[in-house]
């Protein structure tokens, strides 16, 4: 999909309110990525970043979607290990994330994008709780700095490619780095527990979402309050300065669902630009917020798996469902059932779910860089798998690391493969 960045920029002038700001994230996204001119000397391709093995499997970003390399991301795990087990503050941090989020294994690789000449990859490592520069070709550390707290997650870059928001999730800030030497150029507060990040408005704003504690035990519905503030944060991206919130509880109750978390998680948002998709914590379905009322004008369930435990302490991360994307056309959504172990495409028109198509954990969803294709992650059975947006079949499925998460698209240099 292509934009035309002016005609968005006079229209949030003109409009001012949070519906002009928010609704561009999910574009302005793609566009990053997608729409970038290919750097000299590079290929494009998607980046898989293998959370417990600390690896980023590099495949082909159409046809076959075949493996090109592996770029090793913690060549410096001795020292970090080292480092942790030498102050006694980090150690507890770290054990508590290896036995919470990470479900008792190290998360060594959340996030990732390439540098604007392609020839490095970023990469936010929760357990080491900073973000880290590797040279492609050569596996070498370009840059390696620490987050605020003990936990780095989602990040987003800017749609010039060169700066990176990392979520400090411990620390309730968004940081923003320099994406070539690392330096931190500005930050701002959150919720409780920052997750997604979206440049959007031509990078100079951005969208952060709090999740919350999802890593503790207090998961009924009654306990829903110990889980601290939630909340969207729009900020400058120049300035850092807060513009606006957005809370989906008002909005949630206004409609009868009090039962439902107004925790955001992964968000898309439809072609006009008006409205916003969301999938929220404990839920096997979507929201669709309407930007210019602020209101939630459709809720969607979607077809749930009866091998869910009731109790919801053991659901992962309170993430019923966690990953969503949107086809090139707008008609399409793709959904990835984390817990119910399944992907679909879902008519936006009617948010209807199509055939289910049975996946291990499936933790992520993306689109190809054609918007004809769905690509999720499959956590639990260590591949990616590729879903024809139009009839929802499935395609073909490609072996990567251990635990794959975020899919993103990039570039790397030409000619570059460990096959």
């Amino acid at each position: 999909m292509k934009y035309n960045q002016s005609c968005l920029k006079n229209k949030l002038i003109s409009t001012l309110g949070i519906s002009a700001l928010a609704l561009l994230g999910s574009q302005a996204a793609l566009a990053a990525t997608s729409n970038l001119n290919t750097p000299p000397n590079s290929q494009q391709v998607f980046f898989v970043g293998n959370n417990w093995d600390g690896t980023v499997t590099v495949i082909r970003p159409s046809q076959d979607y075949a493996r090109i390399g592996v770029i090793n991301m913690v060549p410096d795990r001795t020292a970090r290990l080292r480092e942790i087990y030498l102050n006694p503050v980090k150690l507890v941090a770290y054990q508590y994330i290896r036995n919470t989020a990470g479900e008792g294994n190290d998360q060594l690789v959340d996030d990732m994008y390439s540098t604007p000449d392609g020839q490095s990859v970023v990469a936010s490592r929760p357990s080491f709780a900073d973000v880290v520069s590797i040279n492609i070709a050569t596996g070498q550390i370009n840059w390696r700095t620490p987050v605020e707290g003990f936990r780095a997650d989602h990040m987003a870059v800017s749609p010039d490619g060169k700066r990176v928001a990392v979520s400090a999730s411990s620390g309730n800030v968004v940081q923003v780095l320099d994406i070539k030497t690392g330096k931190e150029l500005g930050r701002f507060a959150t919720g409780d527990k920052p997750h997604e990040n979206i440049f959007f408005n031509g990078g100079s704003r951005i969208l952060n979402s709090a999740i919350g504690n999802v890593e503790t035990s207090l998961d009924a519905p009654w306990q829903d309050f110990t889980k601290g503030k939630r909340f969207i944060t729009i900020a400058d991206a120049n300035t850092y300065q807060i513009i606006k919130k957005i809370d989906f509880r008002p909005a949630l109750d206004a409609v009868g669902r009090k039962d439902l978390s107004n925790a955001v998680r992964p968000v898309v948002f439809s072609p006009d630009e008006s409205k916003l998709y969301a999938q929220v914590s404990f839920f096997n379905g979507l929201v669709e917020y309407d930007l210019n009322q602020d209101k939630v004008t459709r809720i969607a369930q979607l077809p749930g798996s009866s091998t869910i435990p009731s109790d919801r302490s053991k659901w992962v991360n309170d993430s019923r469902h966690h990953g969503l994307s949107i086809s090139g056309n707008g008609e399409k959504l793709c959904v990835a059932g984390t817990m119910d172990d399944y992907a679909t495409i879902v008519d936006r028109k009617t948010l209807t779910a199509g055939k289910l198509i049975g996946a291990g954990k499936p933790y992520w969803a993306t689109q190809s860089p054609d918007g004809k294709y769905c690509v999720i992650s499959e956590s639990a059975n260590d591949v990616v798998t590729v879903i024809d947006f139009e009839t929802g079949n499935k395609m073909l499925s490609v072996p990567v690391g251990n635990h794959p998460q975020r899919v993103r698209l990039g570039y790397a240099p030409a000619g570059w493969s460990t096959r």
